[in-house]
């Protein structure tokens, strides 16, 4: 059965006095070009494209290693690629955690938008399984995670078992996904329409509105496509105030249908602390990460 988790608001306490509001320095996009920029362990095609390749990064010791599967935000555009998450899936991987981030087609590449994103997404996170003997992978503990427009992405990697074959997005052999870690997401594809985010990048991605292309939005916006039996957490920054709200409507659509899911507030974050592994958000997603991986739930 199914459980339903309520909202857990989770507050870091450390040496210095909590912060308001107006003594926050967060970390603008700007900060993201600063960030290491560790090169993986290897980099891998899955498909034809230049841009249908992951890169694979794979802790020390022996293995077998869980793995998260990494899907980069960016407003689903071409302009923002995979490097600006390089530095948290190094850092994953240190703390024993593999990690397989995916680059793929975006709005403004050849082929990108519907329904190229969502098949390199999924082609790409299937492609672990032929990497799995080679680098010691266990493929019983797999969660996705992502970022921003990645949130979105791997809420639904996870869903896709219910989109039916004549979908053209429908999944020939889904790998089994055992959790979702979605970072300040952006799950509510039909809000963000309707609000013209980063300049109409939803039209982009799918080619039109929800009345135009309802079928698209059905199998591809995760306020319509439940994640059957798969726990789910959200970690939402508590100044992110241009996402969090896409996160927390998906987190009600999703605990109203009861889905498996938990929510974060991470009181010292914006939109981009949560892939600082400097910040003081760090120990509340390797936290996550791990729980997922271990138990389903922490």
């Amino acid at each position: 059965m199914r459980r339903t988790f309520s909202v857990l608001l989770l507050f870091v306490f450390m040496s210095t006095p909590v912060l308001t509001q107006d003594k926050v320095e967060l970390l603008t996009e700007e900060d993201l070009v600063s960030f290491d920029n560790p090169p993986a362990d290897t980099r891998i095609k899955y498909g034809d494209d230049p841009l249908q390749f992951g890169d694979l990064r794979v802790p020390e010791g022996d293995g077998p290693h869980p793995v998260a599967i990494f899907i980069h935000g960016g407003c689903w555009l071409a302009e923002y690629d995979i490097s600006h998450t390089n530095k948290i899936a190094a850092a994953l991987a240190r703390n024993g955690i593999a990690t397989w981030s995916l680059e793929y087609r975006r709005v403004g590449n050849d082929g990108g938008g519907w329904p190229g994103t969502f098949l390199d997404i999924g082609y790409g996170a299937d492609h672990l399984r032929s990497l799995a003997d080679l680098y010691n992978l266990d493929l019983g503990r797999v969660i996705t995670m992502g970022h921003s427009a990645g949130g979105h992405l791997a809420i639904w990697l996870a869903a896709r078992l219910t989109i039916p074959d004549a979908s053209e997005i429908s999944p020939e052999h889904p790998i089994p996904i055992g959790g979702v870690l979605a970072l300040t997401p952006a799950p509510d594809l039909g809000g963000l329409h309707e609000q013209q985010v980063c300049g109409y990048v939803i039209d982009g991605l799918m080619g039109g509105s929800p009345e135009q292309y309802p079928e698209r939005y059905r199998w591809g916006d995760p306020m319509q496509l439940s994640v059957e039996g798969v726990p789910q957490i959200i970690i939402v920054g508590k100044y992110d105030n241009d996402w969090t709200p896409s996160g927390l409507a998906y987190f009600n659509v999703a605990e109203e249908r009861g889905d498996n899911i938990r929510l974060i507030e991470a009181t010292e974050s914006g939109h981009f602390e949560v892939i600082d592994p400097d910040s003081s958000t760090w120990n509340i997603v390797l936290d996550a990460a791990w729980g997922l991986l271990q138990s389903g739930m922490p």
